[in-house]
């Protein structure tokens, strides 16, 4: 991790579940954190979260709807003028819909690619014009999901609202494929960029907060938000000439 120290980390999705555990194990590892999000009343609750850490890293919040491109756009411009650019991109901001798709409606579908699968290829492109324009060899990280790869076989719930996925699959397969696709793209290109898809099985987030899913986690395994924010850590350690294309992780029992 040395060579990350004092370098720019943009996390989209910082302030809550595990964009929030991917934005402190990175401050507490020295690297400074830019983190996106709606939530802004986060920025302050995160600093303090650092505040006793030795040498932390540096946490500066920008307010940013990625379901806007001009949000986004604005953010990235903000960041290479005040921050420099960006050495690494975690691509974490995601939303899910628990309805079937004919319950659900187009509204619906369209934040779901939007935040999910647009939000991403956006500030991925961003990233990489400035780590390219720069010259630097960054890293690139999708939180994905298991769904991305194979498609789950029920809902977490029989009841009616949290009986399915939606078009979270869908989602997920394409930002897989995105992840590949791009990486052969850097490859080409011998940008020396690498970009990494990290796929968790269930986690512990504010899906319990869902009325039908509050008893969620005393039924079924999961990861804790730390656990995936490890393995962010474990991708972005690797040696220059070392690249984790794909991990998937899952806890132990989990189905």
């Amino acid at each position: 991790m040395d060579r990350w120290r004092g370098k720019t980390a943009v996390v989209t999705g910082a302030c809550s579940g595990i964009g929030r555990a991917i934005t402190v194990s990175l401050l507490c590892n020295e690297i400074n954190v830019i983190g996106l999000d709606i939530n802004v009343q986060e920025f302050t609750k995160i600093k303090e979260k650092v505040s006793s850490t030795p040498r932390a890293g540096i946490f500066n919040g920008i307010e940013c709807d990625i379901s806007r491109s001009k949000d986004i756009s604005d953010a990235f411009d903000t960041i290479e003028k005040q921050f420099s650019g960006v050495d690494i991109l975690i691509n974490n901001a995601g939303v899910i819909d628990y309805r079937r798709i004919y319950d659900a409606d187009r509204e619906s579908f369209e934040r779901l690619l939007n935040i999910n699968v647009l939000a991403v290829a956006t500030c991925t492109r961003a990233a990489i014009q400035s780590m390219r324009d720069r010259g630097v060899q960054g890293h690139i990280i999708n939180i994905n999901s298991v769904v991305g790869h194979e498609i789950p076989m029920k809902g977490l719930s029989e009841k009616d609202g949290s009986n399915s996925y939606n078009l979270y699959p869908a989602c997920k397969h394409a930002t897989v494929a995105m992840t590949h696709s791009i990486r052969r793209e850097l490859s080409e290109a011998k940008l020396g960029i690498k970009i990494t898809s990290v796929s968790p099985g269930l986690v512990k987030t504010n899906i319990a907060s869902k009325t039908n899913l509050k008893n969620l986690f005393d039924e079924i395994p999961a990861l804790e938000p730390e656990d995936v924010a490890d393995a962010v850590l474990y991708a972005l350690g690797t040696r220059p000439h070392v690249q984790i294309s794909e991990l998937t992780i899952q806890r132990t029992g989990e189905p």
